[in-house]
């Protein structure tokens, strides 16, 4: 998926000819810290609550400042993770959307970024989540996932966290499958160092009580 996909018009740009009390009043309404600044289409910079603050007389048009105006913006053709890098590099709320002649498309909002992730993720999935630590040499991920699939689950997702100044890395799988006994169990048998295991409160309550229930039938018989 790439930026043209997740443009959202929602928000409209602030024009030149718009005063720095305007935008601040639509930053408050759209819940966001920043604005894209066009003018005829050109796109022209990002428009901070910090610069409406510090404009002598927010009251004036936009375009009578010399503001300086950082110009983060993303390609249509971009994936949407080069988006998400940008956003978290520059703590931006909006991430402006241009074409190769600097022409402004729209804009992708945080909310929608996010909620694009969390489909991909398949965070949004019932299911369980391991995570693993291991040196980097010995990650495999054909590995992993023959162990997950020979307990008849699947992996939704993966993702992996390296450390600073470190040798060492974390692999979280999300998995299809709630009880993940028999998987964590094969990780250990293949020497695999288990740093945590996670499932949703409502499938581990459900999961103890499909044991108590099976405890209590076993008792009776």
């Amino acid at each position: 998926m790439i930026a043209r996909d997740l443009i959202s018009h929602q928000i409209t740009p602030v024009r030149t000819s718009e005063t720095g009390l305007e935008a601040l009043n639509w930053m408050v309404f759209f819940k966001v810290s920043h604005l894209p600044v066009v003018n005829n289409q050109e796109f022209l910079g990002l428009l901070s609550e910090d610069d409406v603050y510090d404009l002598n007389n927010p009251e004036e048009p936009i375009g009578n400042h010399s503001l300086s105006l950082f110009r983060p913006y993303i390609y249509q053709q971009q994936h949407l993770y080069e988006v998400l890098e940008l956003a978290s590099r520059l703590r931006l709320t909006v991430v402006p959307v241009i074409n190769e002649h600097n022409t402004y498309l729209g804009l992708i909002q945080m909310v929608d970024l996010m909620h694009f992730f969390a489909r991909v993720s398949a965070v949004q999935k019932p299911g369980g989540i391991v995570v693993l630590g291991m040196h980097q040499n010995d990650y495999s991920l054909s590995e992993i996932s023959q162990i997950v699939e020979a307990n008849d689950a699947k992996i939704l997702s993966s993702y992996i966290s390296t450390h600073p100044d470190s040798v060492r890395m974390e692999v979280t799988l999300k998995l299809n499958v709630s009880d993940m006994t028999s998987v964590i169990q094969t990780f250990n048998r293949y020497e695999y160092e288990v740093q945590a295991s996670f499932m949703e409160m409502d499938q581990q309550e459900d999961l103890y009580n499909n044991r108590y229930e099976m405890l209590m039938r076993y008792l009776n018989t």
